[in-house]
């Protein structure tokens, strides 16, 4: 159940106080469906990439401590030091396999407590509940939190760096991939896990893809936010939803692309 406003401004301000909240987005350029995802551009005239769109929403929200590129190995992926650079983030640089591992990385030089998760190539996030959930993740001592219920690519999880790291100890390599929440998701015995469902029904909405994962995805990406961008503030999920039901042409374009099972993210 989602907390009173008034209630939630003094919890989120008493715990911010002693809980350090990363932002640690895994980046490399290597994908056989789309090269460069996140350096793809969001807005070509101003030279906005997805990435770039997406760090300057984190960094604005008052939830989030610090963002850090988890960059991979590989010198096609030293451009992601000046995307960290221009944005005046700190990155670490692991191995390109183990995603998990580079997620670990970030937490500890960042000094996290709690890891705030998304792929590096979702322009649209769904951020209006977090420091909700943040609370609900404090007091309840869950492991991992997750959304449930958005469109694909609209999502963000909380992990305690301490989970992570237990994650990875007793996972196998798979679990070390970018599936690096499978092994908590498939021992909620070994870890307490908080699956929360957006309040507003109408954005429950998993038949819409809003990740860039396929060149559709970015047509798509590109005419949503074309249609939407402001000089002030960050295109919204629910907005995002409202023009893709206005233009069916566009919500059918990337909707025969099926997510693999095998992955866990929403």
């Amino acid at each position: 159940m989602l907390l009173n406003q008034e209630i939630l401004r003094v919890k989120f301000y008493t715990m911010k106080s002693d809980t350090k909240v990363v932002a640690a987005l895994a980046c490399r350029v290597q994908s056989t469906r789309l090269y460069g995802k996140p350096l793809q551009l969001l807005d070509i005239e101003r030279n906005i990439s997805i990435i770039d769109y997406l760090i300057a929403q984190l960094k604005s929200h008052q939830a989030i401590n610090e963002v850090v590129l988890a960059i991979s190995e590989g010198t096609e992926n030293e451009i992601f030091k000046e995307v960290a650079r221009k944005h005046g983030l700190k990155y670490v640089i692991g191995d390109q396999i183990d995603v998990l591992g580079r997620l670990i990385q970030a937490g500890e030089k960042s000094g996290a407590d709690i890891i705030f998760r998304t792929t590096s190539e979702n322009p649209f996030i769904y951020l209006d509940p977090l420091e909700d959930v943040l609370i609900q993740h404090k007091e309840n001592n869950t492991d991992y939190s997750y959304i449930a219920k958005l469109p694909r690519g609209a999502f963000f999880e909380l992990i305690n760096l301490e989970s992570l790291k237990r994650a990875h100890q007793k996972g196998q390599d798979r679990h070390r991939s970018e599936l690096c929440v499978q092994y908590i998701n498939e021992n909620p015995k070994k870890f307490k896990i908080q699956k929360i469902f957006p309040q507003d029904k109408s954005l429950h909405r998993p038949d819409i893809r809003l990740t860039v994962d396929y060149p559709e995805d970015l047509i798509v990406a590109r005419e949503a936010y074309s249609a939407l961008k402001k000089k002030d503030g960050f295109v919204t999920v629910d907005e995002v939803i409202s023009f893709l039901d206005t233009h069916p042409e566009l919500n059918e374009l990337n909707r025969w692309i099926l997510t693999d099972k095998k992955r866990i993210w929403r």
